[in-house]
């Protein structure tokens, strides 16, 4: 293409700005703004002809093209600064809602100027691209096309700017010190958490199997943990993402387990971890407490809900006949390094596809407290059912404990002592922020 016979035949269709004339070539001579590139071709076309040249904005003229909007990069990073004044963030990303005329009128000065139909920019990337820019500048932020803190939404139409915040994340681990506390909160099956239920007369009443709260358990980690992180972050909402989760009867010790926190639309990003840690404890109240806490990723939600994870386990146990501590190590010999088969339990059935799960016992060891009463600890793979390890579930689980030494055996105390994972850890640097 010719590049000024082109431009000669855009500037005859005018008027056209410079930043509308330039952006038609936005493909020649990189490190020009459209308008700095605009107002070059004008020039070149002008000596060319040998005419005298008047710069576009001497004329007076407003674009048909843009209708003047070009002249609007400074306006709308100023409204765009002043829309994200108050908000803690790092990185920022700009979009445009282009009104369909700007469009309509782009094709129709590339149709008119014989211009192909894919030469140049499009009208709203030169805005992103020019606003952003002045935007990093007042703000003193850096650009993110992937995953920014806040996004900028111009309305070129309304003459406007939505902002978006997206989530923050803080990753830690938690351990549980009180037993039938779930991590999440749990609605009553029975009124889906209304804490309602018909009256036998007409009208509403209280439910009566979850008394009125909506909820079978009146509290959990995810009630125990979030809200300091969501004032401290003044955000809308928090959401809570477990590392699996340990039976409600069950306590999580040890190391604790990997969570993540998520708080939609913060306003405040960079909390001090160790303050905010210190925080959670004293509102958890010794029901649970929190250590290791970081600023993280979006990416950690997704590494904290699939990351391959063992889990280690200490188990009280009660025989339904006495044991020795010989028969007791002999069973433990036996499911020390095995594979163990074990068919969807009777306890989870409901809520679980019926199939017969394959895991392994990495590591097992245990002693008697007294000839019917004994301590297992248990390394295992994730998903290994350490209650049916024990019991057998009327044959689900095969080998078991109970099955080798031919007693019935119960769990009737959980401890989970650690969550790790697999072939890594949780805490990769590469998905967190500090």
């Amino acid at each position: 293409m010719d590049v000024l016979s082109a431009a000669r035949r855009v500037i005859d269709e005018g008027p056209v700005c410079d930043a509308c004339l330039g952006r038609q070539f936005a493909d020649r001579s990189f490190g020009l703004s459209n308008t700095e590139r605009g107002h070059s071709l004008r020039m070149a076309v002008a000596l060319e002809d040998d005419e005298d040249f008047e710069g576009f904005e001497k004329s007076g003229e407003e674009c048909w093209v843009c209708e003047g909007l070009t002249n609007d990069f400074e306006t709308y990073a100023e409204q765009v600064a002043d829309a994200l004044s108050g908000i803690d963030f790092e990185t920022y990303q700009v979009g445009t809602r282009t009104p369909p005329l700007i469009d309509e009128n782009e094709s129709l000065l590339r149709d008119l100027a014989d211009l192909p139909e894919a030469t140049g920019e499009l009208f709203k990337s030169e805005y992103n691209r020019e606003v952003g820019k002045r935007v990093g500048k007042l703000t003193g932020t850096e650009v993110d096309f992937e995953r920014p803190d806040v996004l900028a939404l111009l309305n070129l139409e309304r003459g406007d700017v939505d902002v978006q915040i997206n989530p923050a994340f803080v990753f830690g681990r938690y351990r549980k010190l009180e037993r039938d506390i779930p991590q999440t909160e749990w609605p009553c099956r029975e009124c889906g958490g209304s804490g309602k239920q018909l009256a036998e007369g007409g009208g509403e009443e209280p439910c009566d199997y979850c008394g009125g709260d909506g909820y079978l358990y009146s509290k959990s980690v995810e009630e125990l943990t979030t809200p300091p992180v969501l004032d401290a972050m003044d955000g809308k909402e928090a959401l809570f993402h477990g590392a699996g989760r340990e039976d409600v009867d069950a306590l999580m010790l040890g190391t604790g387990r990997p969570f993540v926190i998520e708080i939609k639309k913060p306003k405040q990003r960079t909390p001090d971890t160790g303050t905010l840690e210190a925080a959670i404890n004293e509102f958890a109240d010794g029901q649970a407490e929190v250590e290791g806490l970081r600023l993280a990723t979006h990416e950690m939600v997704e590494r904290v809900k699939e990351l391959d994870a063992s889990k280690t386990y200490r188990a009280q146990v009660e025989f339904d006949a006495p044991v020795t501590e010989g028969e007791l190590n002999g069973a433990i010999k036996e499911l020390d390094g095995t594979t163990v088969e074990q068919y969807t339990p009777n306890r989870v059935d409901h809520r679980r596809a019926n199939l017969t799960r394959v895991r392994e016992v990495y590591d097992i060891d245990g002693h008697l407290e007294d000839e019917t009463h004994g301590e297992i600890e248990i390394h295992g793979e994730g998903g290994l059912y350490i209650k049916e390890l024990v019991s057998g579930d009327e044959g689900r689980t095969e080998p078991s404990l109970a099955g080798l030494l031919d007693v019935g055996a119960e769990v009737t105390a959980l401890d989970v002592i650690g969550v790790e994972g697999e072939d890594e850890v949780f805490d990769e640097d590469e998905y967190l922020r500090e």
